[in-house]
């Protein structure tokens, strides 16, 4: 759009009505001045406006992959401060302090947004009230494509006479405005005060005109989607009618054949050569194929690899590895390189502290390319740990194991600060070790507002795992903290001993500047619920001014009664040790909270856990 000034360009008295507007509907882009900061000030911005929605960018190159910020108009309030200021805000967060070059551009831009406001705000409460319009389920499906055809149209009809008139308002209170203009004009004398007040009523004179332009595209607009629906509606909608009968009838057809070829498939990979497929549950006869063609046989896998080469093919029939069904996999060596742009984490999580992780939205560029419940499920990473403790004869030596799994969990984190994406709702995860490694785990996304997974672990070497796991978070600015909320379970089936913990809280420091990095801090206490033992481990968290080792983790098992017997110490990314107590005093330095610190008397440590290397 022509940038309109009234001291560089000046305004003729014959108005043409071909000048473009802010047409009802149309993408309205230019540039404005917002406010960011009180060092910076107002800075240019290039700002579009489209479907109801306001963003803006640092530059028009930036439009296609990087968005600052987004509003949107249909609970946004709009407020003029003066001649070139006005004022966007949702009632939240979000709110727009933005200059323009002239009253002129300004008015321009309150039009636009007054429109798609009241666009927006219609769209929305139409869409709130779908559910009273739509058909009932006795009503046939062609009637009720027919009713979403028609009511489709009347809405974009009623739309446009919506549009005509809030530009109807916006000519009155612009009219007023140039009446008391002209009013004023009359009344003053010749002298000093004369050109300002023809500059305010030439620039009253073109807001009239813009407004009054926008109004007759309006009626431009509504007249020609008028005109083409009345004329073109019975034949389009006969041509509709006849393809969708058509399609129905393509459907059925192609069902059929899969249903029929799906079972010739399974009598010829499930029975032996000599025998045929005798109609069953499995089977259905022709007559009731049009009817139960979506059913599926009860003893059939869901998925069926069969990988084929000259051998397999030349093999006998009656020989049992042709019948034996292996899944192939060809694994890939490395993953793809992770993509290097460059983006700047405070300028889009600004507006985010103090929300939940789950409501920020975050570029793909911070993420890992795998989704949560795979990522919940490398906590079977060290499943050996699992597996020795079910050999344990002692409850109390089968606690530690139980314990340098839980601090296993976190052995890769240090070096991992992207995020899982999200899992969709019902989405699963499957993964089947049983050959080399003796278990199998399923993880599913059992909740989408607040996100939620659970786990279910089983081993055939005496085990079971499960976990519920949802995740609360807060962005504090310098740095993002996530609390895990939800218990894990594990139960060995030869002592039937019960085990419950929780996990720690996970910080992501830097978040502002510099590079980013992950610590654990908490406390887990991990209970054995059949005998009353109890491990408390504690994650101290990383000081700079600490002299002990980073990333410590120590604990103590204790029996029932309080009585340690085991020590626990090490680091959650490298390894954890255990020593047995023979004999515990108080005494040495005082702790924190001023009482005596307890000094326990150990043999050598064993070695519980190492991490392995990384790939």
């Amino acid at each position: 759009l022509p940038h309109l000034h009234p001291k560089t360009k000046p305004i003729s008295t014959k108005m043409s009505l071909t000048t473009p507007t802010p047409a009802p509907g149309d993408t309205y882009k230019g540039w404005l001045f917002k406010w960011t900061n009180y060092i910076k000030g107002y800075q240019r911005r290039w700002f579009v406006l489209s479907n109801g929605l306001l963003s803006y960018y640092r530059t028009q190159a930036e439009m296609g992959h990087t968005c600052r910020g987004t509003i949107n108009l249909a609970t946004a309030n709009i407020a003029v401060e003066d001649s070139c200021n006005f004022v966007i805000s949702n009632g939240g967060t979000q709110t727009y302090h933005l200059k323009a070059s002239s009253e002129v551009e300004r008015q321009r831009w309150i039009t636009a947004l007054e429109l798609a406001k009241a666009k927006a705000f219609r769209m929305q409460a139409e869409s709130d009230d779908s559910g009273d319009d739509s058909t009932s389920p006795g009503a046939g499906q062609g009637a009720g494509s027919r009713n979403s055809e028609v009511q489709s149209t009347l809405r974009t009809l009623g739309s446009k006479v919506e549009d005509l008139s809030t530009c109807n308002d916006l000519i009155a209170k612009h009219g007023s405005a140039l009446q008391r203009s002209l009013s004023e004009l009359e009344g003053v004398r010749l002298g000093g005060e004369t050109s300002e007040k023809i500059r305010q009523v030439t620039e009253r004179a073109t807001l009239f005109r813009i407004t009054s332009n926008a109004m007759i595209n309006a009626c431009r607009d509504f007249l020609a989607l008028a005109q083409a629906h009345s004329k073109r509606w019975q034949k389009a909608l006969q041509a509709e009618r006849e393809q969708r009968v058509r399609l129905e009838e393509t459907l059925e057809q192609l069902a059929k054949q899969h249903n029929h070829l799906e079972r010739a498939f399974r009598g010829a990979t499930v029975l032996p050569p000599s025998q045929s497929p005798v109609p069953g549950k499995g089977d259905v006869s022709d007559e009731d194929e049009e009817n139960e063609f979506f059913d599926a046989c009860e003893d059939v896998q869901e998925f069926i690899t069969v990988p084929l080469d000259e051998q397999s093919l030349a093999s006998s029939p009656e020989s049992p590895q042709s019948q034996e069904v292996v899944p192939v996999r060809k694994r890939r060596s490395r993953i793809p390189d992770k993509p290097n742009y460059s983006l700047n984490l405070w300028s889009i999580m600004k507006n985010c502290i103090g929300k939940e992780l789950s409501k920020i939205p975050m570029p793909v560029n911070f993420n890992e390319p795998l989704s949560m419940l795979q990522r919940l499920s490398e906590d079977l990473e060290y499943y050996e740990l699992l597996d020795r403790g079910a050999k344990c004869q002692s409850s109390l030596e089968q606690m530690c194991y139980v314990a340098a799994f839980t601090v296993s969990s976190y052995s890769t984190t240090v070096h991992r600060t992207g995020k899982p994406f999200n899992p969709l709702l019902g989405e699963t995860f499957e993964l089947d070790r049983m050959q080399e490694s003796g278990y199998r785990s399923l993880c599913e996304q059992v909740s989408h507002h607040p996100p939620a997974a659970a786990h279910h672990a089983i081993s055939e070497r005496g085990w079971t795992l499960r976990q519920e796991i949802a995740l609360a978070s807060k962005f504090r600015g310098k740095y993002l903290s996530i609390m895990p909320l939800g218990s894990i379970h594990c139960i060995f089936e030869k002592s039937n001993n019960h085990y419950t913990w929780k996990k720690v809280t996970t910080t992501v420091h830097n978040i502002i500047v510099g590079k980013l990095w992950i610590d654990q801090s908490g406390e887990i206490d991990v209970v054995n619920h059949r005998t009353g033992d109890r491990c408390h481990l504690k994650f101290a968290p990383y000081s700079y001014f600490s002299r002990d080792v980073a990333r410590k983790v120590t604990g103590v098992v204790t029996d029932k009664n309080g009585k340690a017997h085991y020590v626990l110490s090490g680091t959650w990314d490298e390894k954890m040790e255990c020593s047995r107590v023979m004999q515990s005093s108080r005494g040495g330095e005082n702790g924190a909270d001023g009482r005596q610190k307890t000094v326990y008397q150990t043999l050598k440590a064993k070695e519980l856990w190492r991490k392995t290397p990384l790939p």
